[in-house]
């Protein structure tokens, strides 16, 4: 199982911009696709999460398309040591307002995600998840105090 260091998410208002920066250790060398699911209930571990983050309604797709879940946030990618040193701007994700990330889950996967350009018989899965396997890594969002 992979273990997670995330030194800091910011909010930043002048930009609008969420900085999502995170260390993941125990990874297989490669890409890993890391997205925030709807829940923040680990109970039965990453498996009851619940779906990708989408407020919007939309099919899954990649960080930089227009139309697309909240919580699609992409790829990381693990060094040849399996770790993943990550810094994600996001326009998208917010921690505060209505559809805030405050309580819900972030999941690393275990495959790349293919950004819902997935074709042929794996389309519809790619429009739902990006076919990016099973959850590896997961964990709340919440808030903490600062050092």
């Amino acid at each position: 199982m992979a273990s997670c260091n995330f030194a800091d998410v910011i909010h930043r208002t002048e930009s609008t911009e969420c900085h999502i920066i995170g260390e993941i250790e125990g990874l297989a060398p490669g890409f890993h696709g890391f997205h925030i699911h709807q829940l923040g209930d680990l109970t039965d571990g990453c498996t009851s999460v619940g779906p990708h983050f989408n407020p919007g309604n939309r099919h899954h797709a990649g960080p930089m398309d227009n139309l697309r879940h909240v919580g699609d946030l992409g790829n990381i990618e693990a060094n040849r040591d399996g770790v993943a040193r990550f810094h994600i701007k996001s326009r998208r994700v917010k921690i505060l307002g209505q559809h805030s990330v405050v309580g819900r889950s972030f999941v690393v996967t275990e495959d790349a995600d293919d950004l819902g350009k997935g074709q042929g018989p794996q389309r519809q899965e790619s429009l739902r998840t990006g076919n990016a396997g099973a959850p590896l890594a997961c964990g709340v969002i919440g808030r903490a105090a600062r050092a």
